[in-house]
């Protein structure tokens, strides 16, 4: 396998091809994308913790509170950050820490609604019935590299993902059935699996995105990410 630059070349992405490629991208940058994921963990384990109803009491309904604002208005942006640090992973720019927190400077309400608004949207679609759900999953997956990436408002980066992600909506799902797949695997290694399954999901996630710009975008100057098998 091995990356094409020649920018007259120009395949379709294909789900197997962009996990190809985000594991190999992986091991170039992997200590710096292990920090940002250890410290993202960190920071959602708030958000993660669960209350046992039998053991929960009126008095800790402030800290629930507080918690889910936590997740809302922290958690969420700086999520959308991480994917940007993925997506800067996969252009082979050079990768701070500091990274992960560059929503604050960059787009940080659009980031905050933008999460809310397609997690309702989600929401809504497998409450609704479940495919609906799955299209808007897969039509949406583009928001976050959008709105931080491009620094697009909120409708804006909807729009633009479910434009861009027409003709590719199959491989994101099919992607998507991948990344369950490495999570059970991730999960089978315990600790230090799940790290690296979930730095994989997102490269690959990334490496989406950017091969779709570089084959629709024929004045896009970044390098072709398209993988070939030999």
């Amino acid at each position: 396998m091995k990356l094409i630059n020649d920018n007259r070349k120009k395949l379709p992405p294909k789900a197997a091809d962009v996990f190809g490629g985000g594991w190999d991208i992986m091991w170039k940058v992997f200590p710096e994308l292990l920090v940002v994921s250890l410290v993202f963990g960190l920071i959602s384990g708030p958000v993660a913790f669960n209350w046992e109803a039998d053991h929960f009491s009126w008095f800790l309904f402030p800290v629930v509170l507080m918690g889910m604002a936590y997740g809302i208005f922290i958690v969420g942006p700086i999520g959308y950050s991480v994917d940007w640090v993925h997506l800067k992973a996969v252009r082979r720019e050079q990768l701070e820490i500091r990274d992960m927190f560059a929503v604050f400077q960059r787009n940080y309400w659009n980031a905050l609604i933008g999460r809310v608004l397609v997690s309702i949207i989600i929401g809504l679609g497998f409450l609704i019935l479940i495919v609906p759900g799955i299209i808007f999953a897969c039509r949406l997956a583009f928001v976050p590299y959008l709105i931080i990436d491009r620094k697009m408002d909120v409708m804006e980066a909807l729009g633009k993902s479910w434009e861009m992600t027409k003709g590719y909506g199959w491989q994101i799902f099919f992607m998507g059935i991948i990344a369950f797949f490495v999570v059970i695997l991730g999960l089978m290694a315990l600790f230090v699996g799940v790290i690296i399954s979930i730095i994989w999901i997102r490269n690959a996630f990334a490496l989406m995105y950017l091969s779709v710009v570089d084959r629709d975008d024929p004045f896009n100057e970044g390098p072709d990410v398209i993988e070939e098998h030999p």
